[in-house]
């Protein structure tokens, strides 16, 4: 086995928050690879199951999908495992305009399509404007109950948050149709990624009964949105924002092929449920890094001793287990086939409970809160491979991040340090609440700790169910109220501060636990217009305390990355954000 650490100075919130300041290297020793071939096949595993060809929804947007999304697709920029924003020129351009107020050009090449031929313009950058910016919603809050607004409107089920492009005003459109301009009333700290995604108007179009042109006039002349006086729902546009919410969900290849159109290196030829999707070269893509082998098959294995084994018996090329304390080891043996790289990843695993049902009453959440044993659970599921590992004491920051050591003293985090079966004893005054707890059953890790909170939280006098669906199953069941715990992980791109109010802004679709907090909300909405980084962490800091001041839930610790592949195997790096090894899946190849 040939072992490369990973070293990394990070200051990175685990929730998108702000990167101070990064370096990524590799230390220690390798031998030299042998001579890459071109083409060929790369076989990777994931740990999720794949369950939709739109990662941008918030029942779509798991780990899985999105980097299916991610080889599929195609942008104006995209993020190095230095945490840098490199820029993809083949595609497009974008450039400011004005810096107060910050107007932003964005520009997409000609020849740039989708791989049915269609070429992408300003329709679909105005047709994401529309969905990222909610621009045409006019509902309350969300109830906690429903998630659903109480009156008004809402469209697009946009997993991610919708405060920094809510900032700009209808976009100007080019005369060649290539172009838009966003004009920003206020600045924006995230600009510069606030087009993360692309997605095709043509087809949201037809399948809303319309004409790609027809999408086009629907949001120029619709009115904004305002919640103060809701208007009667537009027909047009739910039907179309309904085909885009739930229309790309998918455990199988579709028979149309309007749902799965690539933009990227890669299209997807074949999905198995629950076991493996293949993606081949999309012949026609020129306009970013160019992908060196043919075919990518993706397996899914939840287990990471069965991922292992897999790669020892040459079934797999590329593993990113969710590390327990044995899989390092297991790789160990593997001998000097196997490339070994480690580091902390820009994630963490959480235990969060909905506002709702059994956790309403507040006092029943704190009790809760105190059954949970996270220094047990660090030693089991990653003391060993992180000896000096402890709880993570903030929803909004890592250890190494200039503000988690403030913000873990000032937050209330210290209440939880050890599991206090006495103290919720008391907060229960002898009731014996019921708690079904969600979670994905396939991952090891969090079987371990649902076993740990399940035996600690009954012996206050709760009755915990066990609610542990597949691994193609969980994420979509998130927000569903179906349960009233839930044990998942949150992992952060590295860059920016949107992803705090996507987690805990009142009406975000990705905020599954019902937490409503306008003190917390008008920080929120301060943050993302903050582009000094001291008041953001500031800012963030202030957050963090209202978090757990409304007994959201509990980090848990923060998760240990462990990426190995084949010797045969070339270009694969390192990275700590959400998109993993898959960061630079072009530069792979299947060496001789």
């Amino acid at each position: 086995m040939r072992l490369k650490r990973i070293s990394k100075a990070v200051a990175l919130g685990a929730v998108a928050a702000l990167a101070l300041s990064a370096c990524s290297a590799n230390t220690g020793t390798t031998t030299s690879s042998p001579a890459a071939a071109g083409g060929g096949e790369v076989r990777v595993v994931e740990v999720n199951g794949f369950s939709s060809f739109n990662s941008s929804t918030a029942d779509g947007n798991s780990d899985i999908n999105a980097k299916i999304a991610y080889a599929t697709g195609s942008n104006f920029n995209y993020i190095d495992n230095g945490l840098n924003i490199v820029k993809n020129e083949k595609f497009g351009t974008y450039e400011v305009l004005s810096e107060n107020p910050l107007k932003v050009k964005y520009t997409i090449n000609p020849g740039v399509t989708w791989s049915d031929g269609t070429q992408i313009d300003a329709d679909d950058m105005l047709f994401w404007w529309a969905i990222e910016s909610a621009y045409f919603n006019d509902g309350s809050a969300p109830d906690p109950e429903t998630g659903k607004p109480t009156e008004g409107n809402a469209y697009f089920d946009y997993a991610g948050t919708t405060e920094g492009l809510a900032l700009t005003s209808l976009p100007e459109v080019s005369e060649d149709n290539q172009s838009i301009t966003l004009s920003y009333s206020k600045p924006y700290a995230d600009w510069e990624i606030a087009f993360a995604s692309l997605t095709p108007a043509h087809v949201a179009a037809e399948k809303g009964g319309l004409t790609p042109e027809e999408l086009t006039q629907l949001i120029k002349e619709t009115p904004k949105g305002d919640p103060e006086n809701p208007a009667e729902e537009n027909a047009k546009l739910r039907a179309v924002a309904d085909f885009w919410n739930t229309g790309y969900e998918s455990t199988s290849l579709p028979a149309d092929k309007d749902l799965y159109l690539s933009s990227g290196p890669f299209i997807v030829s074949d999905v198995v449920a629950d076991q493996s999707i293949t993606l081949v070269r999309n012949e026609s893509y020129n306009w970013g890094p160019e992908a060196k082998v043919d075919e990518i098959v993706v397996r899914t294995i939840g287990d990471s001793a069965a991922q292992v084994a897999a790669l020892k018996n040459g079934e797999v090329d590329i593993i990113a287990p969710q590390a327990s304390s044995d899989t390092v080891k297991q790789l160990e043996a593997l001998g000097s086939s196997v490339v070994v790289q480690r580091g902390e990843q820009l994630a963490y695993d959480h235990l969060d409970l909905n506002h709702s049902g059994v956790f309403k009453d507040a006092a029943v959440r704190e009790a809760f809160m105190k059954t949970v044993p996270r220094d047990q659970i660090v030693a089991s599921v990653i003391g060993d491979l992180d000896p000096e590992a402890k709880p993570l004491d903030s929803q909004l920051f890592v250890p190494a991040n200039e503000g988690y050591a403030a913000s873990a003293a000032n937050n209330g985090s210290a209440n939880y340090a050890k599991a206090d079966i006495d103290g919720a004893k008391e907060l229960l005054d002898g009731d014996t609440p019921t708690v079904r707890i969600m979670y994905n059953k396939d991952n090891p890790n969090r079987v371990d700790a649902y076993s740990l909170i399940a035996e600690s939280a009954s012996q206050a006098g709760f009755k915990v169910v066990d609610g542990g669906l597949g691994a193609t199953e969980w994420s979509a069941a998130l927000g569903s109220g179906n349960y009233d715990a839930s044990i998942f992980g949150w992992t952060s791109p590295g860059v920016g501060v949107n992803g705090v109010p996507q987690l805990f802004g009142s009406d975000s679709a990705s905020n599954f636990s019902g937490f409503n907090s306008p003190e917390a909300d008008a920080l929120m909405d301060e943050l993302i217009v903050t582009t000094d980084r001291a008041k953001q962490t500031e800012l963030q800091t202030k957050i963090d305390k209202l978090i757990f001041d409304d007994y959201y839930g509990l980090p848990l610790f923060q998760s240990v990355g462990v990426e190995a592949h084949s010797a045969k195997i070339g270009g694969v790096e390192y990275m700590p954000n959400q998109t993993g090894v898959w960061w630079n899946f072009w530069d792979w190849t299947v060496n001789s």
